[in-house]
């Protein structure tokens, strides 16, 4: 049942108003005669004529100004202005008819300010009235979920009016870490201390409390969830100040934590003169632009205003997704229609499109995102693994060399220091690669940018934990002491722009990824600020288990980002250059000559030779379960019976010879 919604077209409501709001001036007249003594039915005749006249045009002042146009349910502020407006009109239109239809010495204006009172409490204050009554009403058949709202700042305010008339959340506490406003009431709502949460959540039968504090610090927004973290309450935000301003999001969208928030790591600002050295006004290339960090790659390239962004993937829709958007974030930019986004279906293996690309249009700089980057699955793909983590980058190195483009920027991963996974030693191999290149004093800069893990992208355990919770558990995590770091891939895609513009040709640049976190506290934390308990043995009656899965092939406990100790900073606080040793040119050029042709082969015990030949630290698993190593040894395996069987024919035929 809606009682809001009663059945009457538009036009009979807003008719009903009018009548109403006309008996309500004309009454706000009486009274206000009444008031001062005087009898309103005994006026001169004229005076009625006039009044008429007058109440009329009221009620064509209040459909030109929009009163009728109002809803009650969502009146607001900006509604009592269009009334005090109205009843301002009506008086003077009233003082007007006063005027005309008393003599001088009879008339008593005294009344008109006592009639705009009257007026104004009976027009606006039935209204208001009418608001709360249905607003009583619709909580009472449909009730609304009490939440209190961290935050009593601007952003607050604005949602506690934009819940208080949606009927979805009831307001019922603010709370706010500033002393000057703890006591005062907000909106009809108290402001209390962050002292008060606990209370506040048993008086008041709280599930979810409401970050409104988008201008708060990353740093900030960690220490207030920690002291949430521990309330029987799911904690959820709304959006920053930037997405509500540029018309993203409402002000009313509550959405959950973003895990930056869990981090608590802010963004150094970006050096423009950095960011724009490699982009402003050339042309630029991402391979692998339809993935999470490659498409983000693409969206601050296109804010630096290059003349040129060529995007290259083999996966078709993610590059449809990226080049629609570019082209929709490029049409909100003003002079953003010189800017040219060409889309390229291919591989960075095939040496011919590369070549193409780069000399067509005059490539200043490549971007190689283009990777295999799950460690599962390059595990049981190993062949494929090598072909485009190595290879790609090989092909696309010695084109970029050919036609002399000016950077050549690889995006690495922590992984490739000291692997005991393929993914990594493939990774390291390529990194090898540039750094062999580099030394012979071509004029393409060669470098590559290591990180770890990127918050949002494809694989990311942050999506899987939040889903896994959703469902009602378990939470699956590798093993209790896995740790692993962790970066927005907003933070890195800023610093991998910033770090190929300082190469010198054959660095090693290491992003600061702060400490690293142990999985199993992310994923309680997780857990708790959803507003569930942990079920373990020392809470059965938790709601959300955690279980260990054990480390899947080639996962190692720790992550690390240098293979030496050598290491100096840049001109970015966020940036250092590694210092490592690395083949020559002639020494890598054999081996991958014996690569390419073990990977044509499928020779995989051959392909982990080269790799832990090459590789510094490489320690692979034995448990590598490539599904073609295991065809491998069947094939070897039948070949050697098969070999077992003819010499025994041979035998037997010789000897049954021998024997006639």
């Amino acid at each position: 049942m809606q009682l809001y919604t009663i059945p009457l077209s538009r036009t009979i409501k807003q008719t009903l108003m009018m009548v109403a709001d006309t008996v309500m001036i004309v009454s706000a007249l009486a009274l206000s005669f009444a008031l001062l003594g005087k009898d309103f039915f005994t006026q001169d005749q004229r005076f009625y004529v006039y009044l008429a006249i007058a109440t009329t045009l009221s009620i064509v002042v209040f459909i030109r100004i929009g009163l009728y146009r109002v809803l009650l349910l969502y009146m607001g502020l900006q509604s009592g202005l269009v009334m005090l407006q109205g009843v301002t009109v009506a008086t003077c239109l009233l003082a007007a008819s006063y005027f005309f239809s008393q003599a001088p010495e009879t008339s008593d204006y005294s009344v008109l300010p006592i009639f705009w009172m009257i007026a104004l409490l009976f027009i606006g204050g039935s209204r208001f009235v009418a608001k709360i009554i249905l607003q009583s009403l619709i909580q009472n058949f449909r009730p609304k979920e009490p939440v209190i709202i961290y935050g009593a700042g601007s952003s607050g305010m604005q949602l506690v009016v934009a819940l208080q008339n949606g009927d979805q959340y009831l307001p019922v506490a603010f709370v706010d870490d500033s002393q000057r406003m703890l006591g005062s009431t907000v909106h009809g709502i108290r402001v209390y201390s962050p002292n008060s949460l606990f209370e506040l959540i048993e008086t008041y039968n709280v599930r979810q409390i409401l970050l409104a504090i988008p201008s708060a610090t990353h740093a900030e927004r960690k220490e207030i969830l920690n002291r949430l973290e521990h309330l029987p309450v799911h904690v959820k935000t709304v959006p920053d100040l930037f997405d509500m301003v540029s018309g993203k999001v409402g002000v009313d969208e509550v959405r959950d934590i973003d895990i930056e928030d869990l981090l608590g790591r802010d963004i150094v600002p970006p050096n423009p003169e950095l960011l724009g050295a490699c982009i402003h006004q050339q042309s630029v290339m991402v391979t692998g632009a339809g993935g999470s960090i490659g498409s983000e790659l693409c969206r601050q390239i296109v804010a630096i205003n290059p003349s040129r962004i060529i995007l290259l993937d083999t996966w078709e829709y993610g590059l449809y997704e990226v080049e629609s958007e570019l082209r929709e974030m490029l049409a909100g930019i003003e002079g953003g229609e010189s800017i040219e986004i060409i889309a390229l279906l291919g591989s960075v293996c095939n040496r011919e499109q590369m070549e193409n690309a780069l000399s067509s249009f005059q490539v200043d700089t490549v971007y190689h995102v283009a990777a295999y980057k799950q460690v599962p699955m390059v595990e049981k793909n190993i062949v494929e693994g090598a072909q485009n983590n190595i290879f790609g980058t090989l092909i696309a190195a010695q084109a970029a060399a050919k036609y002399e483009v000016k950077n050549f920027v690889l995006i690495s991963t922590d992984k490739a220091v000291r692997p005991t996974n393929f993914m990594g030693a493939t990774k390291r191999f390529a990194e090898q690669v540039l750094q062999a290149m580099a030394q012979q004093n071509g004029k393409t800069r060669f470098s590559m940018v290591r990180f770890g893990n990127v918050l949002g992208s494809s694989g990311s355990v942050v999506p899987l934990f939040r889903k896994q919770i959703t469902s009602g558990g378990p939470v699956t995590v590798t093993h209790p002491e896995v740790t692993r770091y962790f970066m927005t891939v907003q933070e890195a895609a800023q610093l991998v722009i910033q770090a190929g513009s300082m190469a010198t040709g054959g660095d090693v640049f290491v992003l600061d990824m702060h400490e690293p976190i142990r999985i199993v506290d992310l994923a309680k934390k997780m857990i708790h600020l959803m507003g569930y308990d942990i079920k373990d043995e020392n809470s059965f009656r938790g709601d959300i288990a955690i279980e260990y899965t054990g480390l899947r092939p080639g996962e190692k406990l720790y992550e690390e980002l240098l293979i030496g100790e050598s290491v100096t900073g840049t001109e970015h606080p966020k940036i250092m250059r590694a210092e490592e040793e690395t083949l020559s040119w002639e020494n890598l050029k054999p081996m991958i000559k014996r690569l390419e042709k073990a990977c044509q082969n499928i020779d995989l015990p051959e392909i982990r030779s080269i790799l832990m030949e090459a590789v510094d630290g490489f320690e692979p698993k034995e448990e590598a379960c490539d599904p073609l190593w295991e065809v491998y040894y069947s094939r070897e395996s039948l070949k050697a019976d098969s070999s077992a069987e003819s010499e025994a024919r041979d035998a037997s035929k010789v000897t049954r010879l021998f024997r006639e």
